[in-house]
């Protein structure tokens, strides 16, 4: 596996996913997301230390970036677009339907909402993840 593009792709797409969550969770659908999770469940800016956002960011870049390196041979915006949401619908899936069942955290839309927005938003970040390692020297 070429180590510079992992680290490229991760770090584009770790880039990719603060700014798209961001623009989506903090200006778009603030007011939704606040309608539909539990009141004064969500840290406060001030409380927050942003750190763990950006190596979570960063550990779903690099998966995508892993996934498309080592196995699925993406190197282009349009295929990392569509796995990107593949992968992403199930990650979402996942985790969102687990914590919906097992914690008192959000409502049922707001756990199929956020599936929907996150299936989106990995899309794009595999897009940019894909359209990363397809730069430079062609193999």
């Amino acid at each position: 596996m070429d180590t510079k593009k992992f680290a490229l792709g991760t770090l584009a797409g770790g880039v990719a996913y603060f700014f798209l969550g961001f623009l989506i969770y903090a200006i778009l659908m603030e007011d939704f997301f606040a309608a539909h999770t539990v009141k004064g469940i969500m840290k406060s800016e001030t409380e927050m230390k942003y750190y763990p956002m950006v190596l979570g960011n960063l550990s779903h870049a690099a998966l995508l970036s892993f996934v498309f390196l080592k196995w699925a041979n993406i190197k282009s915006f349009g295929e990392g677009l569509l796995a990107g949401a593949i992968i992403g619908f199930f990650m979402a899936a996942g985790f969102d339907l687990i914590t919906y069942d097992t914690a008192k955290i959000m409502s049922f839309i707001g756990a199929s909402v956020d599936i929907i927005v996150y299936t989106i938003m990995t899309g794009l970040v595999g897009g940019v993840v894909g359209a990363v390692l397809g730069m430079g020297k062609k193999e």
